[in-house]
């Protein structure tokens, strides 16, 4: 078959009880397919007994192993002159899905058991709820933080529990939700805060160091932004004036918190983590990404899948984020005209933004690198045509300069054929 086991793909030479895991880890988190009569390099064996039979055998361990039972199809198939059976199993809207008592899921292309803080979430899932929307473990909440940001962005005087609820912040059958719990004033939510570390020329020597914890989100987000402000921040007087200078551009740090705490899983022994050297910041979300989004659309998509959308949508009429989905376009923007362009690592558990200092006018190009680099400067884009006519270039030259600054992680290219364009990262 000439492929390899995957997230979604399983191998397995003959039955045995072993693949009803991996059919609760696919009923639980996403489609996959399971393929018996391949061996674990990807080589067609076949299925040594009679198709038929297996297949059946096969329907009927899942049948009465599973519970609730998920949906799937089973198909015969012909490969390389041998039989192989494929089982396709759906991601479940009634999850979690057991076998003998416990739950799986997929790691890379192993099959493990959910932990309890995964099973909690799969179990909210199958009945259509977030985190955000349990009962808060307080219901003597205060708002005062929230008012007052409401007050400045949306001109409303004071917060009564219409305002609340219309906010999502207080279910309908009355009580406070999580959510509400995570803005407001006060909460008693372990490891809901933002832990931040300020190092010095290496990890070593700490210069700084607080935890913002139990307290409202906004409050977090808003004292994170003042301890930026005071190591990447600065004024510098050019004769009469004064220009305030930005190490790091404040609103690729602003929007890469807003989005750490928006998109991030509450429900585990974690906090944000924000590390600050003198070359870089560290933003560290608990969470890999949100089912249903791959690392490409969340990086490329201006696709949003909102694990939390109650927050989301308040931090949103708060104008702290805007558009759902464009926070990674956003951050990208502030970086236009440097060379040290944001890099974001995404895992199973944890998003990483790492927010380099801008590096203006210290670009190690070539003379003809510089020309083209010089020339999109001035362009929002341009095609390569349009880059010969303005250079002088011939067709390979001006290929062989772009694929060098692409390389070089300065320029991208959009489109394809005729519409191809190259423009600044």
């Amino acid at each position: 078959m000439q492929t390899n086991e995957s997230y979604s793909l399983e191998f397995k030479e003959e039955v045995s009880k072993t693949f009803l895991k991996t059919v609760s880890a696919y009923a639980n988190y996403s489609d996959g397919e399971i393929i018996f009569g391949v061996d674990d390099h990807g080589n067609v064996v076949g299925v040594r007994e009679s198709p038929k039979e297996e297949a059946l055998r096969i329907e009927n361990m899942i049948n009465d192993s599973l519970a609730p039972v998920p949906f799937f199809e089973i198909r015969i198939k012909e490969v390389e002159d041998k039989t192989i059976i494929i089982v396709e199993v759906k991601k479940g809207k009634d999850t979690p899905y057991y076998y003998k008592g416990k739950a799986y899921k997929r790691a890379d292309t192993s099959t493990i058991e959910v932990d309890r803080f995964e099973l909690r979430r799969l179990a909210m899932e199958g009945i259509n709820m977030h985190y955000e929307d349990r009962k808060a473990s307080s219901q003597d909440l205060n708002f005062n933080i929230l008012e007052a940001v409401l007050k400045k962005e949306a001109g409303i005087e004071r917060i009564n529990l219409d305002i609340l609820k219309t906010l999502n912040l207080y279910n309908k059958d009355g009580y406070y939700n999580t959510a509400g719990e995570l803005l407001a004033d006060q909460n008693d939510i372990a490891f809901s805060g933002i832990d931040v570390v300020k190092f010095g020329k290496d990890i070593n020597k700490i210069l700084y160091r607080k935890t913002i914890s139990n307290v409202s989100l906004l409050t977090q987000f808003y004292n994170a932004i003042e301890i930026f402000q005071q190591y990447y921040i600065f004024e510098e007087i050019d004769g009469y004036n004064r220009i305030k200078k930005e190490l790091i551009p404040k609103e690729a740090f602003r929007e890469s918190l807003a989005n750490a705490i928006v998109h991030r899983v509450w429900d585990t022994n974690s906090y944000i983590q924000i590390a600050m050297y003198e070359d870089k910041i560290e933003i560290n979300s608990p969470g890999g990404l949100p089912e249903g989004i791959s690392k490409d659309e969340y990086l490329y998509g201006n696709i949003s899948v909102l694990r939390n959308p109650i927050i989301a949508g308040v931090f949103n009429r708060l104008n702290i984020i805007e558009k759902f989905g464009t926070g990674i376009a956003r951050i990208n923007k502030e970086y236009t005209h440097s060379i040290s362009k944001p890099n974001f690592e995404v895992s199973e558990n944890r998003i990483r933004i790492i927010l380099p200092i801008t590096k203006i006018d210290q670009l190690d190009l070539s003379k003809d690198e510089s020309i083209i680099y010089e020339l999109l400067k001035e362009e929002v884009e341009l095609s390569r045509k349009d880059i010969d006519l303005k250079t002088g270039f011939n067709k390979s030259k001006t290929i062989r300069v772009l694929n060098s600054l692409i390389d070089k992680n300065i320029i991208s290219k959009s489109g394809g054929g005729v519409t191809l364009t190259y423009k600044l990262l």
